[in-house]
């Protein structure tokens, strides 16, 4: 797993209440706020979602039959691996809070 994914994987999977006031102080205004935060829980997502396909893809096979998919081992780790993640919205709110996300206004 690469340090980021590590980093990603640090972050608290409970949902936590979250100071309104320190989030609308980051930029000024809450929506803006949010709006950084939505943005790079879409990057998160999307980034999550294709090393999750590669991984898999790499058990996936034209000639297994269902049973044979059922029991691969190593295909459900992974898969649990990534449901035990944080949700990408947690991870990015964690980032923004942490001032590791990098915004500016057009």
């Amino acid at each position: 797993m690469s340090t980021n994914k590590r980093a990603l994987a640090a972050v608290n999977p409970l949902v936590e209440t979250k100071d309104v006031i320190a989030i609308k102080n980051k930029t000024g205004n809450i929506y803006e706020s949010i709006v950084v935060m939505a943005r790079r829980s879409n990057q998160i997502s999307i980034s999550m979602k294709e090393e999750l396909h590669k991984k898999l893809d790499e058990f996936s096979s034209h000639t297994d039959n269902l049973e044979e998919i059922h029991e691969n081992k190593e295909q459900i780790e992974i898969s649990r691996m990534y449901e035990r993640m944080a949700n990408p919205a947690l991870q990015a709110t964690s980032e923004f809070l942490d001032d590791k996300i990098y915004y500016s206004k057009k």
